[in-house]
This record gives structure tokens, sequence and C-alpha cells, in this order.
């Protein structure tokens, strides 16, 4: 039976609507905080007020209108900070499509940015200054559609738009394109509705209920042209006018652990943010770096974008449990942009911060023939909870059959509710097959139609979601199925040589079944020089074939930064893979016989 139920109080009013009242009834009330840590080590701090945030959310929706129509679509091409907050909130007030993606000097990125641009077809770019010149840049050497102009952010007068009323929206009328981060394939544009966007903030606000929800105060770093960013960011704050404090992700990259002391300044605080940027968090701390923060304020750090490891858990509670972070606020979920974002999370099945989240240990070999089957034994495998839906539907489904499958059995995650978004920009075909799935012969209670289907294999066990991996990462050898991310956790603790996080699973044709391919970066903490190759090789075989009984067909060293990663920060296995087989990978073993 689907876990979850829909909310029919559940409010799809736009949430630019919301903001307007803000302005109205709190208009002196911190709404953005910027840190700077570019201009300052410590952090400079710039501020907007709601009424702020109004008034130039009205010049832009002016400007924006003065050059394009109504359902034709803006690009923000511009970097993190309080100018791309108020353009999505001038995109959303004046009708305009928004399109989240990125200055184009963000390293990396540059395919992304051009197959995404294109496909939207922007009539206008909204930028600021310092961002122009690498804007002008990006149109005249790629051949990208050409916008009718060009609106700079941070050099419009608050005051230009004081006359601009809100149009009457509808919570059907599309909002935003929300481009995918391309892990298995190229980006598309999710189609974002007005009443989706607050679907979703509305539906995690009641997942969670806080105490004092008032004083709530979001702290994040994460990128404004991901999904999660997106809605941490601008979406929950704006269902109550709540005050968000953001940076930008390289200074986290940069020291991590400024993330802790923002979260410090917060007696009542909600953070977000991918299992790897907990890890990394953690390891950065130690006596010195853990002087003058205190967690005990923090309510809730969710945890999604990326398998949940176990590992992970207890590595950021063992780290920071001593300055006040309670076991239960790193709460695990799921979701995608297919669905704003949010799917399920552990605080609604176990919401109590002081309990840890819930773990299942699962034999291994039933796991590889679909079924979670408890398991006590020391060498089972252990799965995170990511908890439940609130507000919207889940259903574990058997994708060839369509049918709803029963507790204990992996299927495709299906998903149904406000929250999903209507289908992929410009793409009918792959829209109906992601977006119109249909449950046969469906359970009484259970709809029929206007499934999502995710592309992720998972399970429902004891009324909560374990979400096992995605569909097109499967390896199948001698009739099992295998999870990569199970795999390269192997591989990784298998050696110190071996970089945490950056290791890449994947199977290659062979005559008979598939074969195993494992490719991992060099962990530059081991010194080259110390580095026995062979050794390293027989580790990780050897790891690989007692846990997961299988043979590596080919393992793989390559250099630090030269694994394939999405814009979101994800391993992405099928442009790892197709470097794999076209010979583009940088091996560490040709590096050594320079």
């Amino acid at each position: 039976m689907a876990l979850g139920s829909l909310l029919p109080d559940l409010s799809l009013r736009p949430l630019v609507e919301s903001l307007a009242e803000h302005a109205v009834t709190k208009p002196d009330a911190q709404a953005f905080t910027f840190v700077d840590y570019s201009s300052d080590r410590d952090g400079a701090k710039h501020t907007l007020t709601w009424g702020e945030v109004w008034r130039t959310t009205q010049a832009t929706a002016a400007a924006l209108r003065a050059i394009a129509e109504p359902g034709e679509r803006a690009a923000l091409l511009l970097p993190q900070g309080l100018d791309y907050l108020t353009a999505m909130c001038g995109a959303f007030a004046s009708q305009i499509v928004a399109v989240p993606l990125f200055s184009p000097d963000l390293p990396g990125n540059a395919d992304r940015l051009i197959r995404a641009y294109s496909d939207a077809e922007p009539a206008v770019i909204v930028t600021v200054r310092a961002a122009l010149p690498y804007v002008e840049k990006f149109l005249d050497e790629h051949e990208v559609p050409r916008p009718r102009g060009i609106v700079l952010s941070d050099e419009l007068d608050p005051e230009s738009g004081a006359g601009w009323e809100l149009p009457e929206l509808s919570p059907g009328d599309l909002a935003y394109l929300q481009y995918t981060s391309g892990s298995t394939s190229s980006p598309a544009g999710v189609e974002i509705t007005h009443g989706g966007f607050a679907a979703n903030a509305r539906q995690l606000w009641r997942s969670w209920n806080p105490p004092e929800i008032e004083t709530c105060e979001a702290v994040t770093w994460l990128p404004l042209f991901h999904d999660m960013g997106l809605i941490t960011a601008l979406a929950l704050p704006l269902v109550h006018g709540n005050h968000v404090i953001l940076a930008d992700p390289m200074s986290f990259l940069m020291r991590p652990i400024r993330w802790m002391r923002l979260l410090t300044e917060c007696p009542n605080a909600y953070t977000a943010g991918p299992n790897f940027a907990y890890d990394y968090v953690a390891g950065q701390a130690n006596a010195k770096s853990l002087e003058g923060i205190d967690l005990s304020g923090v309510n809730v750090c969710l945890n999604g974008a990326e398998p949940v490891r176990p590992s992970t858990l207890k590595a950021f509670n063992d780290a920071f449990a001593p300055v006040g972070l309670r076991p239960g606020v790193l709460r695990p979920a799921y979701g995608l942009a297919e669905a704003t974002v949010f799917v399920s999370g552990s605080f609604v099945t176990n919401p109590d911060p002081n309990e840890p989240p819930r773990q299942l240990g699962v034999d291994r070999e039933a796991l590889t023939q679909g079924r979670i089957v408890p398991s006590g034994a020391e060498n089972a495998q252990q799965l995170v909870s990511c908890g439940a839906p609130q507000g919207q539907l889940v259903a574990i489904v058997d994708p060839e059959t369509r049918h709803e499958q029963p507790d204990g059995t992996v299927g495709e995650i299906w998903v149904h509710g406000p929250n999903v978004g209507r289908g992929y920009w410009g793409n009918s075909e792959r829209s109906a097959e992601t977006f119109d799935a249909v449950i046969e012969a469906a359970a009484e209670g259970v709809p029929a139609g206007g499934w999502m289907r995710t592309g992720d294999f998972g399970a429902a066990h004891a009324g909560e979601l374990y979400v096992t991996g995605r569909i097109k990462d499967l390896i199948i050898v001698d009739g099992r199925n295998h999870y990569p991310q199970d795999i390269e956790v192997t591989t990784e603790e298998s050696s110190p040589a071996i970089r945490p996080d950056y290791v890449a699973a994947f199977a290659i044709p062979g005559e008979e079944t598939e074969r195993l391919v494992v490719v991992a970066e060099r962990n530059r903490r081991v010194p080259i020089a110390k580095l026995d190759m062979a050794e390293v090789e027989r580790a990780v075989r050897a790891g690989v074939n007692q846990v997961h009984e299988m043979s590596i067909h080919e393992f793989v060293l390559i250099e630090p930064g030269s694994l394939s990663r999405t814009s979101s920060g994800k391993v992405a296995r099928a442009a790892t893979r197709a470097r794999y087989l076209e010979g583009d990978l940088v091996r560490t073993a040709d590096r050594l016989t320079r």
C-alpha cells in the first residue's frame, strides 16, 4: 500500500503573494542575509528586509516585462547572492518563467550551461554588472539563442517598480524551469508551477513542524540553481516570512566549519545539504575548529540529494555531539527535481530530535534478489530510513508490470502529489513516460493515474521508505543485482589511498554477463612516492570480493580532481563510464611511469 496521504487543506497559493504580505505585515524584519567571505575572511553580512525585498521584486518585475511577455523565459546568469533571490521573486511577480542557472564563469559547468540555456530559449537574461563580461563572452563564443535584452539586477532602482501590482496568478501557472543535474542523462527542464513550489515548501513545514516556527532561521550555502538550494533559501522562508542566512558554495568548500559557525549564531535553525557535505565538515572538526561552536539550537540538518550513508550519520554526530548537536538532528530525506525537491523525510516518522535516525540491517543476498529481509548478521547491509512523505503519496512499483509491490519488495519509487512537476520543457514524449504513469490494478484508495516515475529503486518497510539506488546505475552480474554506491563504499574503505566519496562503480558488457569496473581517485593525503599501486588494487579487489561476492573486471586509480561529477556534486557514473570507454581518464599509473 502506498506510503503517505494527500492533505486536502494544503494551500497551493503562490508564494510571491505571501512575499507581498510580508512587506506589509513585517516590512522591517530581516528577510535575506548574504555572508560574503570573498571580501572578509570572517564574512561581511549584507541584509535585505522584507520591505526591501518586495520593492526590489517590483523593480525587477517591471524591468523584465519591459523586455519579455508572460510565459517567456528569463535566464538567471548571476552568482550566488541577494540579487539571485530577488531576481527569482521578480520573475514570479512578472509572470516571466524563471530559469535558475549560474554565471558563465563558474568552472566545470560550461557544457551544462550551454545545453540548459539553449533548451530554455530565454527572451531575457538577468545578471549583475560584475558578471556581465562573462555573459557577453558566453553569448559571443557559443551558438546559443540571443536574448532581446539583459537586466542588471544590482543596478535597478528599487523605486522604479513602485506602481507594480501582482498579476492574477494561478497555482497551475508555470513559475520556473528546474534543470536537472544530469547524473544519468542530459539536463532536462522540469516545469515547476507556482502551486507546486508552494506545496513543497508547505509539505516540508508540515513534515518538520518545528517549535516556535516564527523564529526559525535557515542557514545554507547550497547553490541556488540547484533544487535543494532554491527550496531551502527561498521557498521555505517565503511561507512564514522567516530569515535566511546565505553563503557561497565556495566559501563552504574552502572552510567548511563556517557552516557550523553560522548555525551557532541562530538559536532556532534549520539547514540542508548532501551527504558528502556532512562527511566533509565532520572530517574538519577538531578541538581548535570547534572553539566557540554551539549547535544546541539546530533543529534539523536535512541530508538528501544523494544516498545517505550510515558512516556519515555516525561521523557527523560523533564530531559535533560535544558542542550540543542532538543525535536526531541529522535527518535523512529523499527527493528529486521532478517533485520540486522534497518527497519523504525521517522527521515524519521519527520527530524526536533526541532519537537517532532509523537504520535497518538487511540480508545482502536477499537484496541482490530484490527483497528487504531484516538481518542482524555482522555482514548485513545497512540501509538508512528516509521516513515517509507528507502531503503526497509514494508507491513501490514493478517498472515492467506497473503493479504496486508489497512491503519488503524492491521496485521503482513512484510519487503522486501537488508538488510534482507538470513535465519536461519541450519534451512531450519523455514527459508522458515520466509524469503520466499509471498503476495497474491499483488498490482501493490508491489513485491509478497521475504518478511520476523517479527512476530510483527502493522498498517500503514498516511504513518507511528505504532507497536502494538508481535504476540506470544498477549493475547486474550473474543474475544478481548490485547497487554501485555499496560497491563504492566498500572500495574506499578498503584502502587509505582511495579518496572518500570519489569512487564510481559501473558495468560494461561482457560475453556472458556484465563486468564490473571501479574507478577511484587517489587520496592526496597518501604521498604518491609511498603509493603501492599493486597493494591498493589487491585490497580493493579483496574487499569487493569478500563483501559483495563478485570480482572486479578492472580497477582504475585516477588523479585527484579528475572524476566526473554533476553540477550538484554527485558522482556522474554515466559520464565516468563514457570516459573510461574512450580512454579519457587521467590514470595515476600513467603519471608514475613518466
